[in-house]
């Protein structure tokens, strides 16, 4: 009941939340210098899911624009499968897969694409999985001397770069309805891990070198979401983490897990990861087609749905009594105490849920020592229509693109939220998992049947190039200096400009 209680209390700020359009003035040169004194402290390595701090850029040279088995092709290695991102170290790439039964973490050559070593992880248990989900979906992330992999079917794992484990730390089960996807990431000599799910909801930091817990943080408004946070040092203040989740994006302390500052307004559910440029943070969130503009749906008070239909008066809604359509086809992603019913307080949940809107918000990154609800002051503007819901955002240069699961494009200005340019990609009508990546002056996007779409980073959608791989991909590509890094179904692709 305890917390149920928390979540409760959690949610109703967000309940009747509508942030509008905001319009702020230009960031000051302290919080330039801020952003870019985190940038600095980051590696330029791709060492994490999505690059440098999650934001999926990373100053390169001339990328190839056009791939393909005949095409600036340096290598291909055939691989189990898996929906992990690669993320690199000095000569090394890492990658999760699974194969059978089998949880594996592989380390293949970054210059030839040869497997230097393959570990298998304990596989204790199977948890149920969403169809667009695998046993092998968090990205490793690596600090160039050890590689951190997460599987939710066992927990962390840290092993050194020619492969001896120096630790384990089991974890779950976990009751996440998707199955996990949160992606570790490193911070303050820990490593960070968020764990949203049905229940349970929170955040932890295991010592990166010995893999004992360091805190542990609740979220109890967190329901199942796969959310991998992105570091925030404001100057002169403490390194923070700072992560997305049902109706808030929460900043904590690094160091001690402390809760530090909020934003309301996302959706119940979140799956991306947010991209910083010039102090503001963008994230975008889609639940479902209910929490679209213009078709939110209000549900009948609690205390009328008992009276007409709690058949066995136990004051409570099991799914024989629910009415047919919205409440019994929610009724288990809403059933927050897991015992097959819905009580009031699961009701409250599931009317914010219905309340809280599909978008993308821009949030300015608030200075050392602000603390709480930074809602009003802080985001700058927000945009409901075609929002992704498993892509995240990218942005360059003052444009901001996402792509939704189905294929549709949009390109904004970051300062202000105004669409430039919204469509499918000539060339690439198809559905989208991967979340794009920008170098060289350009956007890559990887659709899910393996079609790469190279886009200048001005806003247009007009395609450079459309390549075919003609593999299924999930994986969102990893770059570095000269290379790019591309995941299907059965390979790794490496691809290096040749002319």
């Amino acid at each position: 009941m305890a917390h149920r209680q928390e979540r409760r209390a959690g949610v109703r700020g967000a309940r009747h939340l509508r942030v509008g359009l905001r319009r702020r003035s230009p960031l000051s040169f302290l919080a330039a210098l801020a952003l870019a004194s985190l940038a600095s402290a980051e590696t330029a390595e791709w060492s994490r899911f999505r690059g440098p701090n999650g934001g999926g850029a990373i100053e390169a040279g001339a990328l190839p624009v056009e791939v393909g088995l005949d095409r600036n092709l340096l290598w291909r290695t055939e691989l189990p499968s898996g929906d992990s991102s690669p993320v690199l170290s000095a000569d090394r790439i890492f990658l999760t897969a699974s194969e059978g039964e089998a949880l594996y973490t592989i380390a293949l050559d970054r210059e030839t694409g040869s497997e230097l070593w393959r570990r298998e992880a304990p596989r204790p248990r199977t948890e149920t999985l969403d169809n667009r989900n695998g046993p092998a979906s968090p990205s490793p992330v690596t600090d160039g001397e050890r590689v951190w992999v997460f599987f939710g079917d066992f927990g962390l794992l840290c092993y050194t770069v020619d492969g001896e484990q120096l630790w384990r730390h089991p974890l779950g089960p976990f009751d996440n309805i998707y199955g996990m996807g949160a992606s570790p990431i490193l911070a303050a000599g820990n490593v960070i891990l968020v764990v949203d799910q049905q229940q349970d909801s929170h955040v932890l930091a295991v010592d990166a070198g010995s893999g004992e817990l360091a805190w542990r943080t609740e979220r109890p408004a967190a329901t199942s979401g796969h959310s991998t946070p992105v570091l925030h040092r404001p100057e002169g203040g403490e390194l923070q983490v700072v992560v997305p989740g049902s109706f808030f994006l929460t900043s904590y302390s690094a160091r001690t897990g402390e809760r530090l500052w909020w934003v309301s307004g996302l959706s119940f559910e979140m799956k991306s990861t947010p991209a910083i440029e010039d102090g503001v943070l963008f994230i975008n969130g889609y639940a479902m087609p209910l929490n679209e503009e213009g078709r939110h749906v209000q549900l009948e008070p609690f205390p009328d749905v008992v009276a007409a239909h709690d058949g066995d008066g136990d004051g409570m809604i099991s799914r024989e009594e629910a009415p047919e359509g919205l409440v019994r086809s929610s009724l288990s992603f809403f059933d927050l105490g897991r015992d097959g019913r819905l009580d009031e307080d699961d009701w409250t949940y599931f009317q914010a849920a219905l309340d809280s809107r599909n978008g993308i918000l821009a949030v300015e990154l608030p200075k050392a020592g602000l603390r709480g609800d930074l809602t009003a002051s802080h985001v700058r503007w927000t945009y409901h229509r075609k929002i992704p819901q498993l892509p995240s955002p990218i942005v360059d240069d003052g444009v901001l693109l996402m792509v939704d699961d189905g294929g549709i494009t949009t390109t904004l200005h970051a300062a202000t939220g105004e669409v430039i340019e919204q469509s499918r990609l000539k060339g690439a009508v198809d559905s989208f998992y991967a979340s794009p990546i920008v170098a060289d002056d350009k956007f890559y996007l990887l659709s899910r049947s393996g079609k790469l779409v190279v886009l200048p980073n001005d806003g247009s959608l007009k395609p450079l190039a459309v390549s075919d791989l003609d593999d299924l991909a999930t994986a969102t590509p990893a770059i570095d200096g000269t290379t790019m890094y591309l995941r299907t179904r059965s390979a790794l692709w490496a691809f290096r400009a040749t002319q």
